[in-house]
């Protein structure tokens, strides 16, 4: 089995509980992680921006990639959200079972 960790911020952590409970309840993540107050630093329009953000840490079948993009996508507040995933090379392999059990089957 193939998994990844998606790597998502959000403005606030209102934002992030609520895409992060989309993703657990619709089984397209296992478990998310919510990382409260990040600062950032980006280029936006041309203007070089800083604020603060919440992190998402989602952990998925790489097979439901396309689908947490999609999802986040519709419930986010930006125009262009940042939505990466990396891979998991190796882990507990009861974890990985766990991962695997809890998300949609392909």
């Amino acid at each position: 089995m193939n998994f990844k960790l998606i790597y998502i911020t959000c403005q606030d952590k209102a934002e992030a509980k609520k895409i992060g409970r989309a993703l657990v309840e619709g089984r397209l993540a296992a478990c998310v992680n919510i990382l409260d107050n990040m600062e950032s630093l980006y280029w936006w329009e041309g203007k070089l921006e800083e604020g603060k953000e919440t992190v998402i840490i989602a952990k998925t079948r790489a097979s439901l990639v396309e689908q947490v993009v999609k999802k986040v996508k519709e419930l986010h507040s930006y125009d262009n959200p940042c939505v990466v995933a990396l891979p998991i090379e190796a882990g507990s392999l009861d974890y990985l079972a766990w991962l695997e059990k809890e998300t949609k089957g392909e």
